[in-house]
């Protein structure tokens, strides 16, 4: 008879934005003891320079407007791997639960009777505003945050901008808009529906990364930044008072401020 194998272990790891640095002790301990390594598009090469070469690295990338790896194929195979004696780490760009399909695959694996493990990683939100300088949160400008995404999925309705507008300014709340760069002039017309025209925007392209770059400019010229300086996916869109500091050095030039880091 063949020995049975026993069942593996499973973890939802984040990479964090990019900056290897910024990878958490708990992370690297999983990626070191891993087996299999599914691995999402966007996590940076330093990052997996992390992973055993005894290890197998499975790439399940999904970007806007690219060919995808179906999310059921890679629930199914991590159940799989999992059943076959292997550990498996989900490597995610970002944080696992912050709009990255880690609460999909956790309802999955744990209805298949596996055990999950997840790890927070920083989120590009995070690391886009701290890579300016800027807090998320203040005392004097933004007593909250919001997370939200600018791609909704086939079928589905998006943001209803007009009202995240009001809530924003009314709460004063720092807007965070992840995958929004396709949808940029939809977005600003809604946002312009509540928020004023002059509100600082920061508009941040690979957080984090040695290719980071960022413009920032108002409410009102958004699209047109973005198509002018050439932003795009993957890309933070951050609207709110906590960029007013930076917004009044973008006043004293003639165009948006940009940098590669």
């Amino acid at each position: 008879m063949k020995p049975v194998r026993s069942m593996g272990t499973c973890a939802l790891v984040g990479a964090g934005p990019g900056d290897p640095d910024l990878l958490t002790l708990k992370a690297l301990k999983c990626l070191q003891q891993a087996t299999v390594v599914l691995v999402d598009d966007l996590v940076a090469p330093a990052i997996l320079a992390h992973i055993p070469a005894s290890a197998r690295q499975v790439a399940v990338g999904k970007r806007g407007g690219c060919l995808s790896t179906p999310q059921t194929f890679i629930e199914k195979h991590m159940i799989q791997l999992v059943h076959q004696g292997e550990r498996v780490v989900r490597l995610k760009g970002g944080d696992p639960f912050v709009l990255g399909r880690g609460g999909e695959e956790l309802a999955r694996l744990q209805a298949a009777g596996i055990e999950v493990e997840v790890v927070n990683g920083i989120t590009s939100g995070q690391a886009a505003l701290t890579g300016l300088g800027v807090p998320l949160t203040h005392r004097d400008h933004a007593q909250g945050v919001l997370f939200i995404t600018g791609h909704a999925q086939p079928g589905v309705t998006g943001p209803d901008w007009p009202s995240v507008a009001q809530l924003c300014h009314q709460q004063r709340i720092t807007l965070l808009i992840y995958m929004g760069a396709s949808r940029a002039a939809h977005i600003q017309a809604g946002l312009l529906k509540g928020l004023p025209a002059h509100t600082p925007v920061a508009v941040v392209q690979n957080a984090s990364r040695p290719d980071q770059r960022h413009a920032v400019t108002t409410l009102n010229t958004l699209h047109q930044t973005l198509q002018a300086e050439g932003l795009g996916s993957p890309c933070i869109i951050a609207v709110g008072d906590v960029l007013t500091g930076l917004s009044a050095l973008q006043n004293q030039s003639a165009s948006p401020i940009r940098c590669v880091a």
